[in-house]
């Protein structure tokens, strides 16, 4: 039975990829999921940058018998992925990722850094503040800082420029939801053209959040990948 390990994105849990889990499952896939440092009830030790999330993710593979498994990356999690990837060239099988963004310029993170205050969450979007809170509990706002300065330090530091992006020689599909607002066509293709053997997927009538996927569909796409003969 093939293994599959789930990376699930920002200000989530492991939990927000079980549709997609239980979809594959049905399909004769091994499900393995992981939790990201400082999300849900996991404390962060020390900095809560990109390379603490790889050394973390790379424990966990290796702990767990997992090295050469194939995985699936949502949003952050790609990104972990392939900046993983790139460092350690045989760990991953095949990388799927959704929704990963990956143009992060000054302008970017000053967009995205906006919608992370708390005090505006709690007062213009409650639902969205009582969401975090049953996520991630009393800390979901110190997250949310966390998860602002994380995306100032990847413009910094740009994980996954061009050259990086070129040591990855493993298949690798990267998908982008046709209404993501976050994510543009432009940075996606432009990765996927960067990649050496990458290709790309796009979802319809689907935003950036997770909820948002069809589970039933993408389970799909990402089988049909994974179990392609012909991709070597």
């Amino acid at each position: 039975m093939q293994n599959l390990l789930l990376l699930h994105g920002a200000l989530g849990t492991s939990r927000d990829l079980t549709a997609i889990g239980e979809a594959l499952e049905q399909r004769g896939i091994r499900i393995h999921h992981f939790l990201f440092p400082g999300h849900g009830e996991k404390e962060a030790p020390g900095a809560f940058h990109i390379e603490q999330f790889t050394l973390a993710l790379e424990q966990y593979i290796v702990q767990n018998n997992l090295t050469g498994t194939d995985v699936f990356g949502y949003s952050m999690g790609g990104y972990v992925a392939l900046a993983l990837a790139a460092r350690q060239t045989e760990i991953f099988r095949r990388i799927i990722t959704l929704g990963t963004k990956f143009n992060w310029s000054t302008a970017s993170v000053e967009k995205e850094t906006k919608q992370l205050n708390p005090e505006i969450i709690v007062q213009k979007v409650p639902a969205f503040a009582r969401q975090l809170a049953l996520k991630h509990g009393a800390n979901w706002p110190d997250l949310l800082h966390k998860t602002a300065d994380l995306m100032r330090d990847i413009s910094s530091r740009q994980y996954l420029d061009d050259l990086t992006l070129k040591k990855i020689a493993q298949p690798v599909l990267i998908g982008l939801a046709d209404k993501d607002q976050m994510v543009s066509l432009d940075e996606t293709v432009h990765v996927v053209n960067t990649l050496p053997k990458a290709f790309m997927y796009m979802l319809p009538c689907t935003k950036h959040p997770v909820e948002t996927v069809n589970a039933g569909l993408l389970g799909q796409i990402i089988l049909d990948f994974v179990t392609d003969e012909k991709m070597k």
